[in-house]
């Protein structure tokens, strides 16, 4: 299989602050190694893209050192948190903007959905606007025309095609501008997590032309989101990002664990009490420890055929009414699975004094499937900022399949959330 896009060292450098050198000899220097066709010398001194801690320059890598090629006909998911260069290296490969240093090399045109508005005129219709994407992708009116009753239909707007599109909604913008890159003959489809602004329906709708331009095609798409489900249903490729370098290429399934456990790492790197706090609440509690305690002993790797506790403990520091404490649990993906209040709504007017006070909630055994998981602790004060969490705590465990359940059910194909141990009746008919 030929190869559709090719990265070679890549490398996006900005200026944070003032662009410039910050001196006329060092902008004759730069010019000078330029023309020559060596390195920007000042390019050098750029720090790797961590938002979490201060630069000590004011150049930083937005991407570095980027090598990776991408076959023909694969389906390949960007996977990265905010800020890790995936809209940036998705522009480099639409030619919206340019690399610093390194080159890209695309086989075949390419059609691009990167932000609400890219690529459309907006006094121009609908309908002209239609023409002008496919004029820009180097079509004829003639094949342009022979796509149109399709893009047009699948886009939904058939009302509004004759409008100027800056009257158009983010949602109906969005519409036309998938229906148009998808529908127009073009070898690579690039498309940025833009699809979030449309409806449940029009998302799993443009999932499936994705799929069907992938794998019926032949066109090579590339895909960002922040959706898993949705990156491992449409990709058979993965490329995680991290602080703009590359972090792992490979299997669209390996290539979200990857991402997880990347992410589970840095959020383990906190504190254990890692608080987002809000001041009314900080005056009035204050997170002491929370733990996941099995047979006695405090761990982070669960047995599922034995229940578990989480014990949390905390200081109320003045007599508060309205006080609430809660768990949600949450698997890999980031979907919770279950929330648990103590003190439901018919406590609301009673008075909890101050004082130092430890909560265990039980989580029965052979509920969980094996995997990793996360128990987000919150505490809210009625009539607080809405009822909102103000302030939490994460704690991270692994489950792992053992007894009864391990040896009659489990398998790698046994796929679910939960194994609940239900009673079941049978009798001989």
């Amino acid at each position: 299989m030929s190869i559709a896009i090719k990265v070679e060292n890549l490398s996006k450098i900005y200026h944070l602050g003032e662009i410039g050198t910050g001196t006329l000899s060092r902008d004759i220097e730069r010019w000078w190694a330029l023309l020559r066709g060596k390195e920007d010398p000042y390019l050098k001194i750029g720090e790797t893209n961590e938002r979490t801690t201060k630069s000590e320059s004011n150049i930083v890598y937005s991407l570095k050192d980027l090598n990776f090629e991408i076959k023909q006909g694969d389906a390949v998911g960007i996977i990265g948190r905010n800020g890790a260069g995936k809209s940036t290296l998705l522009k480099i490969l639409s030619r919206v903007t340019s690399p610093s240093v390194g080159k890209i090399s695309a086989k075949g045109r390419v059609a691009s959905l990167l932000e609400v508005g890219t690529g459309f005129h907006p006094e121009l219709t609908g309908l002209e606007n239609i023409y002008l994407n496919g004029a820009i992708l180097g079509m004829q009116k003639k094949e342009i025309a022979r796509k149109l009753e399709e893009i047009i239909d699948f886009s939904g707007i058939e009302r509004y095609v004759d409008t100027p599109v800056k009257r158009y909604s983010s949602g109906m913008y969005v519409r036309l501008a998938f229906a148009v890159a998808a529908h127009l003959e073009s070898e690579i489809l690039i498309v940025d997590e833009v699809l979030a602004v449309g409806d449940l329906e029009f998302q799993n709708k443009c999932l499936g032309k994705m799929g069907e331009v992938s794998k019926g095609e032949g066109r090579t798409v590339l895909f960002v989101s922040h959706n898993m489900g949705a990156i491992k249903k449409l990709c058979n490729q993965s490329i995680v990002l991290q602080n703009g370098e590359l972090y792992y290429q490979g299997n669209v399934q390996e290539g979200v664990k990857s991402y997880l456990q990347s992410t589970l790492q840095i959020q383990e790197n906190y504190d254990a009490s890692n608080i987002m706090y809000n001041s009314e609440f900080d005056a009035a509690i204050t997170w002491c420890e929370a733990s996941i305690i099995q047979n006695g002993t405090i761990t982070t790797e669960v047995h599922s055929d034995e229940s578990f506790d989480v014990c949390i403990s905390y200081e109320v520091k003045e007599n508060i009414v309205g006080f609430r404490l809660f768990i949600g649990l949450e698997n890999n993906e980031e979907l919770c699975l279950f929330k648990s209040f103590f003190d439901e709504k018919k406590h609301w007017g009673t008075e909890v004094a101050k004082g130092k006070y430890e909560s265990v909630v039980s989580i029965p055994a052979h509920l969980l499937m094996e995997g990793r998981y996360c128990i987000k602790v919150y505490a809210t004060i009625h009539g607080l900022r809405n009822i909102n969490p103000t302030g939490g705590i994460q704690l991270f465990f692994d489950v792992f399949q053992t007894g009864y359940i391990n040896r009659l059910t489990y398998s790698e194909d046994f796929k679910g959330m939960f194994t609940l141990p239900l009673e079941w009746n049978s009798i001989k008919l």
